[in-house]
């Protein structure tokens, strides 16, 4: 399971005693796995001055649990068809202090369970409002980070999309600057323009026959298939301008279709220009790992419709884009290696979070001077933990007698406890919840 019980009782020998009393019960009945969980000494003032303190680290919890769950989910975003890797990247890497080398990255279940404080990062030497503070401006830090990358990347992402949505579709709808190429077409003429007709496949030879007849001066020969999908085909046809409105309307009553298409060398130019562009900076500024439009893509669905330019063999296929093109197998981008990174430093700032909640709770539960064991039990299935909740509370029922007696008592109310019964327990209580995705 990836669900974690972090709990504390007083360091007396007494509760020491029922701490081995638990670890012998869970471990025999195979209820959940425990280890201690070490968290330092930190300065502490006056219990006054914890009671504000518990409420921001609350808040803090809370804010940092959501953090997390965002990053993990923008590493889903960016890693695109690669999603069944995306666990494997989110990692914790080991803390530092000043007598170790910094440990290899960790899953998040080894971090947890072999958890160390980080002394160089939160010294224990600085009051322990220092030490809450430094983690809220580091979190506040990553978040604004994070909403500023995420945002030019789905503003880049939204540009392709629409982009490439004038890709797909048949002859009728999609863009055609890919498809045709300057020597298509008459230019520059002030009597002759050339026009694009789709005509359905089983009217080629119709088409073949009368196009010469379907207006006056209409350019004999000048008929030529650049392109073809499923449906039919793109032909060019060159004749004078003054006779454009009775050819298209003698074209439409033979059920072939002329495509308002006039080309501009400068405007196909442009369109070509900018998907390189945003192409390339998708690749560059962000994933090289995937080829992000990848046949079948979760970004770009394969519903593209094939069509295949003729006669220019250095054309590319019209529906085969650049990054299908693209070579595979390259290195991260910034913005993957920024999540990774910066999703360990906010997942370790949230354990240590909670263990200095562990801390601040322990001290207004138990007083001074600090004196506290706290371990960390992971149940080994769900269906286990109404029992493993049994055990801690006959273990410990002696440390709080009403809070006992109101577990089994819901009616019973704890004097000046605002949270409801099922939250408190005779002994300090947090949970960790590695169910990262919803």
């Amino acid at each position: 399971m990836s669900e974690f019980w972090l709990i504390s009782a007083p360091g007396d020998k007494e509760n020491l005693q029922a701490l081995e009393r638990m670890h012998t019960v869970t471990s025999k009945s195979n209820l959940s796995y425990n280890t201690k969980f070490t968290i330092p000494d930190f300065k502490v003032g006056t219990l006054d001055s914890l009671v504000g303190l518990s409420d921001e680290l609350g808040k803090l919890d809370a804010f940092a649990e959501s953090l997390i769950k965002r990053m993990a989910q923008s590493v889903v975003e960016v890693m695109e068809d690669a999603k069944g890797k995306v666990q494997e990247n989110l990692l914790a890497n080991g803390g530092r202090s000043p007598e170790r080398a910094p440990l290899l990255p960790a899953d998040l279940t080894s971090f947890v369970t072999h958890f160390e404080w980080d002394m160089a990062k939160y010294p224990v030497k600085q009051p322990l409002v220092s030490v809450v503070d430094t983690l809220a401006k580091q979190l506040a830090q990553i978040e604004t980070d994070l909403k500023s990358r995420t945002a030019a990347y789905n503003t880049l992402k939204t540009n392709l999309e629409n982009l490439e949505k004038k890709s797909m579709g048949n002859l009728f709808t999609r863009t055609l600057s890919d498809i045709v190429s300057k020597d298509d077409f008459v230019l520059d003429s002030e009597y002759l323009i050339t026009l694009l007709v789709i005509v359905p496949k089983p009217s080629y030879s119709q088409w073949q026959k009368t196009y010469e007849s379907l207006s006056d001066m209409v350019v004999p020969r000048s008929t030529k298939l650049i392109a073809e999908d499923n449906e039919g085909g793109l032909f060019t046809v060159t004749l004078f301008r003054k006779v454009i409105d009775d050819f298209k309307t003698k074209a439409k009553e033979n059920k072939f279709t002329v495509r308002e298409f006039y080309y501009d060398e400068n405007e196909v130019k442009r369109e070509r220009e900018e998907m390189t562009r945003l192409l390339s900076d998708k690749k560059q500024q962000y994933q090289t790992s995937c080829v992000a439009l990848k046949k079948g893509s979760s970004t770009f669905p394969d519903h593209r419709v094939k069509v295949t330019p003729l006669g220019n063999p250095d054309r590319p296929a019209a529906g085969q884009t650049d990054r299908e093109r693209e070579s595979e197998g390259e290195g991260e981008g910034p913005l993957l290696r920024w999540l990774k990174v910066n999703f360990s430093e906010a997942f370790i700032a949230w354990i240590h979070i909670k263990g200095l909640r562990v801390f601040v709770e322990s001290v207004l539960r138990y007083g001074l001077p600090v004196n506290f064991q706290a371990v960390l039990l992971q149940p080994h299935k769900k269906s286990s933990t109404k029992r493993l909740r049994e055990v801690l509370n006959s273990v410990f029922r002696h440390l709080d007698q009403v809070a006992a007696a109101s577990i089994l008592d819901a009616s019973v109310e704890i004097p000046g406890l605002q949270l409801s019964n099922q939250d408190y327990f005779p002994y300090v209580y947090f949970h960790i919840d590695l169910s990262l995705f919803d």
